[in-house]
């Protein structure tokens, strides 16, 4: 009797052993699975393959678009994806008056007729030169001083 108690013991601590690795082998492949998407997705992100809608080109000019002594408030802003989707905002400032207007960008060109600023911040930005001025004498600086157009 003792012996047949301590089979049938036996047998269910086998039995609660084998589900405990069971559940433990399930549980550890879980995480592994979960450590290769984490690892994945990071590779992604530094491939540049993340999100192909986010903002990756930017760039901005300023100019006095009224010849007016404004000091050069008016500017076109160019927000692009990497497919080269995305927005020009100009902002037309005068002593009296502003006038905004956004165009949308697809692959690098505009549904709509760009001004001369408009297509220049659009080019700038595809070419990631990132922000610049235009100076009311017609000369423009990048961000380190450099002319962004003739790099």
């Amino acid at each position: 009797m003792i012996l047949i108690t301590l089979a049938l013991t036996g047998v269910g601590v086998g039995g609660l052993g084998l589900y405990t690795g069971l559940t433990a082998r399930r549980r550890a492949a879980q995480a592994v699975e979960e450590c290769a998407e984490m690892m994945r997705r990071r590779l992604e992100v530094s491939a540049g393959v993340a999100d192909n809608r986010a903002i990756r080109d930017v760039a901005i000019v300023h100019y006095d678009a009224l010849r007016e002594e404004s000091g050069g408030l008016s500017f076109s802003l160019a927000l692009l994806n990497s497919g080269g989707d995305g927005i020009v905002l100009t902002s037309i400032n005068g002593r009296t008056e502003t006038r905004t207007y956004a165009k949308i960008v697809q692959s690098g060109r505009s549904l709509q007729l760009l001004s001369p600023e408009e297509d220049q911040v659009v080019r700038a930005a595809k070419l990631g030169q990132g922000p610049q001025i235009r100076l009311d004498d017609g000369r423009d600086i990048g961000v380190n001083g450099r002319s962004p157009m003739s790099t």
